[in-house]
């Protein structure tokens, strides 16, 4: 994928669940599929990135085979609470200064390059408000690779450089007032009263969320998750 333009035909609000996935089984069997193939998805914190791309990796998986498909999220790159408390940036947690950014694209890189053993994927846990290694793996018959997290679209470097590792990159888009309520309830979930949570969202969350936005037309496709049913106690940082 160019970083620095959109690529291929951008449409908005693409219908149903089925339809996201023919989409990604039309990538695996359509040029350029002889490679292994990273599909993107960035958007605003709430916005179902992660909701996404579970359900992509789980339906080609499903339709492809054990082990096809692999889930690489960005939250697994998240500074751990000590670097954070190091940098100062505790109350900034989820912002783009709070990632190892140049660590993701390096196992980004390996991924695209690296075919005869398994590369292992760090994630979050919400339960220990850590990130943890090797939670998801890739194997060598690994056809697809989900990848997704806030930044993927912004300017700044490193982004541009993973952009260029992608087959497409999707906007995964909702609406404000659906992603403050979701946010509030993953704080409230997390443990803040609801005092807490709400200036979270509003310091925090939102200035991420409005720096996100700026990228959407850098990317491939405009999509909304609003089709999938959000999971029980959502993985994602945010």
């Amino acid at each position: 994928m160019n970083a620095d333009r959109t690529t291929g035909d951008r449409t908005g609000d693409t219908p149903g669940a089925d339809s996201l996935t023919a989409l990604v089984l039309g990538l695996l069997r359509g040029p350029g599929s002889e490679a292994r193939t990273i599909l993107g998805l960035a958007g605003p914190p709430a916005a179902g990135k992660s909701t996404l791309a579970r359900h992509l990796v789980a339906e080609v998986e499903r339709r492809e085979g054990p082990g096809s498909a692999a889930y690489l999220p960005l939250d697994g790159f998240h500074l751990s609470a000590a670097q954070l408390d190091r940098l100062g940036l505790g109350h900034r947690k989820g912002a783009p200064a709070t990632f190892d950014a140049h660590g993701y694209v390096a196992l980004l890189r390996r991924v695209a390059t690296e075919r005869f053993q398994d590369i292992y994927v760090p994630d979050f846990d919400r339960d220990l408000d850590e990130p943890v290694a090797a939670r998801h793996v890739v194997h060598p018959q690994t056809r697809l690779v989900v990848t997704e997290g806030n930044y993927l679209a912004s300017a700044d470097r490193p982004w541009p450089e993973a952009r260029r590792l992608l087959r497409e990159l999707w906007y995964v888009e909702a609406d404000d007032a659906v992603r403050e309520a979701r946010l509030l309830d993953r704080h409230r979930t997390g443990g803040r009263d609801e005092a807490t949570a709400r200036r979270w969202v509003t310091g925090n969350d939102h200035p991420n969320g409005e720096y996100v936005k700026a990228g959407r037309a850098v990317c491939t496709r405009i999509v909304r998750a609003d089709c999938l049913p959000l999971p029980p106690n959502g993985r994602s940082v945010l």
